[in-house]
């Protein structure tokens, strides 16, 4: 019997920071062949391109979205661009990775949500990373076999890390434009909830707070607007407490999620020493 011809998606990349730099790379290990990559200028997503050895760089979003040997978007841009790029990419039939916030407010997150269900045979994954984590998986296992006993009654979830500030003012700078700990780490959380199979939301108390407004960098007319702090408390359907302090004014990374039962608790824990 001869064996299928499984091949891999050609792969464009819009965005040239950081996380968008680290996933080439590891698409490139894992055997994706990376065909093109979007930048906001065409220095540098020229400069991108060729640090990387990708063959297309441009700074035009059809021109890649339009590209025959491309099946695979992989969106690491601003926030604002999220759902216009993943809306176009789905509706021409190509296969979307985006990272996080969706959109940068509710009708451009429904826009994605529409366009994703309207092609059910693409795949159209925002990048929520915790619920892949094997500790994480190992929680939800052992939750469904009833470890904690008949109902997880309270979730306490904490998150704190170095800023996540650009060094000069960019998005990240402005909570409207996608900026702040709610948007890039909380996200993530409200994801787990759902991976954990714990009920819907159905209220929620907030307090987001920017402690640091000025760096040496960033000062003058333009000031930080994005939360650094967000402390949540959420009521769940099922009748489970969530309780979320992230802040990012700290150096070491920390990130514990703790689910406690009728009958025990569970912890992940992960700790990074700068």
């Amino acid at each position: 019997m001869k064996e299928a011809d499984i091949s891999t998606p050609g792969v464009a990349v819009f965005g040239s920071c950081q996380s968008a730099r680290w996933m080439v790379r590891v698409m490139q290990d894992q055997g994706f062949s990376v065909k093109a990559i979007w930048a906001r200028s065409n220095m540098e997503a020229e400069a991108t391109a060729q640090s990387l050895s990708i063959p297309f760089h441009t700074s035009r979003v059809d021109d890649v979205l339009l590209r025959k040997d491309v099946g695979l978007v992989v969106i690491f841009c601003p926030p604002s661009l999220h759902s216009q790029i993943a809306v176009k990419a789905l509706g021409i039939g190509k296969h979307v990775l985006s990272g996080v916030p969706g959109g940068l407010n509710q009708g451009e997150c429904l826009r994605m949500v529409q366009a994703a269900q309207y092609y059910p045979s693409l795949m159209a994954v925002l990048a929520y990373s915790l619920r892949f984590l094997p500790s994480i998986v190992t929680m939800r296992d052992m939750v469904t076999r009833g470890y904690l006993g008949e109902s997880v009654t309270l979730v306490d979830v904490r998150i704190s890390c170095a800023s996540l500030l650009d060094t000069k003012y960019t998005w990240s700078c402005d909570s409207g434009m996608g900026g702040g700990v709610l948007a890039l780490l909380g996200s993530h959380v409200i994801d787990l909830l759902t991976f954990l199979k714990l009920g819907r939301v159905i209220r929620v108390h907030a307090t987001l707070h920017t402690m640091t407004k000025t760096t040496d960098n960033i000062r003058g007319i333009r000031q930080i607007t994005a939360d650094d702090v967000a402390m949540l408390q959420l009521h769940l359907v099922g009748g489970t407490f969530v309780t979320i302090s992230i802040n990012s004014c700290l150096s070491d990374f920390l990130q514990e999620v703790t689910l406690c039962g009728t009958a025990g608790h569970l912890t992940a824990r992960q700790v990074r020493r700068e």
